[in-house]
């Protein structure tokens, strides 16, 4: 069975894909960093509703890279999740790493 990650790589070399990967790649960030906050607390995402003051589907919003969050939205997360709330800007033009 191929893994998911071993697919996307194979994607990303097709212009199409890489161009729609590419314009909602902030959303995928995001969502992946709320889901690795969560796990990291170790919590449901209705205990984690529960304790940010919120419902289990706006969480699962959250983690579906969807929605735009507000900053009161972010810091109760982090809150929720005994966690720093970070935020930075980089150049553009800022290598990545391959991952």
């Amino acid at each position: 069975m191929a893994r998911i990650s071993d697919i996307h790589k194979k994607w990303m070399k097709e212009p199409k894909y890489r161009k729609a990967y590419e314009a909602l790649e902030k959303e995928f960030v995001l969502a992946s960093a709320v889901m690795d906050v969560r796990n990291r607390a170790g919590l449901t995402q209705e205990e984690l509703a529960r304790k940010m003051g919120t419902t289990q589907p706006v969480v699962a919003r959250l983690e579906s890279g969807r929605t735009h969050p507000s900053m009161r939205t972010l810091e109760r997360l982090a809150e929720a999740t005994g966690s720093r709330l970070l935020i930075s800007f980089e150049p553009r033009d800022a290598k990545r790493p391959a991952g």
